[in-house]
Parts: structure tokens; sequence; C-alpha cells
């Protein structure tokens, strides 16, 4: 299969260069990237919409990946300008570009399209109502992709974290959580948001299964079960052999200009009805995580 990804040094195009190693891949990046010899790559900017169509027509890709976005939740409270361009409009354009080449397109979006009112996982057909500006972005690109070609699959996923971190918000959660009880720093982690931590290499291996049926649609990829931000950090400082200053907050005392959902645990039912093995537990994730990034695995 030809795939053409879009985005190959964010935190999940990392994880998913490998993951599509027995596909024809071709990557793309606004940097250079370093890449194996027998991987294509272009240097892009997505907002260059002849230079993406040129490309896009010329590499006839079966499928294309994008994991593109501008994520600066909070900035974007401030001026969505950005984000709206980033995460509707070029995802927009890339529906169009597919439906002339005839190629599926895989959309990375988002739990914050939900207001967390809900106390049960969200399925992927439960109505969204963001709270953030960033939210409603990702909520506008996904009704784009829709209304403009049927070959597409909207992927949402909750609280990544990968090796090659997130460089657009200055990096993950379990990094900075490390990086704060090195320097011996007080931590405090709001207990009143649940969601499931998904390793982007655990994400990047289920897309690559995806994209391998016919499944199109909106989907829901996370690990498995359930945790707050504040319990998600004490098991990472358990793994790591860490004992900080540490304790809990709440999200009114943390005032965070973008409102976070309370609640954004996403049920994976697309997935189980087309077959795809289940995913691992968000702990077994972490785990794993943490023992790469201490090269013990």
């Amino acid at each position: 299969m030809k795939v053409l990804l879009l985005g190959a040094n964010s935190q999940l195009g990392t994880d998913l260069v490998p993951a599509l190693a027995n596909h024809d891949l071709t990557v793309t990046a606004r940097t250079p990237v370093a890449l194996a010899k027998h991987i294509a790559f272009h240097q892009l900017d997505l907002q260059d919409t002849d230079a993406v169509r040129e490309l896009v027509h010329a590499v006839g890709p079966d499928v294309i990946i994008n994991t593109t976005a501008f994520h600066r939740v909070d900035d974007i409270e401030k001026d969505s300008g950005q984000a709206l361009i980033m995460n509707a409009r070029v995802p927009h354009f890339l529906a169009l570009v597919s439906r002339e080449t005839n190629s599926s397109l895989v959309h990375i979006s988002t739990d914050y399209v939900f207001d967390g009112a809900q106390n049960t996982p969200y399925g992927e057909h439960d109505p969204v109502h963001p709270l953030s500006a960033y939210g409603a972005s990702k909520a506008a690109g996904e009704f784009l992709i829709r209304a403009s070609w049927h070959k597409h699959f909207i992927v949402r996923s909750t609280g990544l974290y990968g090796l090659a971190g997130a460089s657009g918000k200055g990096g993950n959660f379990v990094n900075t959580m490390l990086k704060l009880a090195e320097a011996g720093k007080p931590i405090r982690v709001v207990a009143d948001q649940v969601c499931t931590p998904t390793f982007t290499a655990d994400l990047a291996r289920q897309i690559v299964a995806l994209i391998e049926t016919s499944g199109y649609g909106t989907v829901h990829i996370t690990n498995a079960g359930e945790c707050s931000w504040k319990d998600f950090a004490v098991e990472i400082f358990a793994i790591s052999h860490l004992n900080p200053d540490f304790g809990a907050t709440t999200s009114a005392a943390f005032a965070a200009p973008a409102r976070r959902p309370a609640y954004s645990v996403l049920a994976n039912n697309a997935t189980r009805v087309l077959g795809l093995a289940p995913m691992r537990s968000w702990r077994g994730a972490l785990t794993e995580y943490l023992m790469l990034k201490a090269g013990l695995a």
C-alpha cells in the first residue's frame, strides 16, 4: 500500500514511520527529518495548497495520514487563527485532494471535541460539544472532512505521549512530570479530569491495522482503562522510583485559560466491530514507555 505520511517529525508521526515499515512510504515535514534511505522525504508546508496538491498527485497514495495540528490549547483561547487554519482549513483541503486522487484520508482528532459532562465512555457517535477554542477547531475539521470525502478515518485519541515528545507543546505530560521531579520542584496535578493516557507507539500500530480495513468513519483509539491526571502522575513516579513534593489540585484552582473536559474517556467501539485487537492497559503502556526511555527495553 502506498502511504503518504504528513508530519513525520510529530510525536505520533515518529512512531508511525516504523509501524508503516511494510508499506511503500513517503513522508513530509516542515523541517528535515533523519530517515532510512529507502523512505522518500519531502519538505512541505501544508498551508501551501499548490505544493500539497502537486505532491499528492505525484505520489498517488492509497492512504494519506495527517498527524499535523496546532495544539497549544491555552494559547488558542487568545487567538484561534492558526488553530483554525491547521485544525480545520488544512484537513478540509486534504479531504478535497484525497477525493481528487481517490485516496483514503486518516485525520487525527481529540477527546476535546466533547464537554466531559457524562460519566461513561464516549462512543464514536455521541454528539460533540467542545468547551475550548481548540476543541472547536478540531470539531470543525471533523465536520469539514465528513462533508467532503467519504473515504476517511477520523481517529480520536486522548492524552498522547511518545518517545519523540510533543515539540509543539514543549514536551509531553510524562516527560514534564519526570523533569519537575528530578528538579525537586513542587508538583500539583488536577485530580478532577479523567481520560485514558495513550502511548503513541500503540496508537500508531492500531492506525496501521485500521488502514488495512475499509471501516471508514470516526474511530476511537486509546489504551484501555481510565485515570485522572493525578493518578497518572502517581503511576509515573511509582514506576520511576521517584518521591517528589507532589499533591492534587482542581481544575478551578489550576485556572488554565482553556476549559478541559472533566471526563473524556473514549469507548473503542469501532475497532471492536472491525475485529482489531484490543489495546493494552494504560499502565502496561506507560511501563514500557518508561523502560524504553531508560534504555531497559
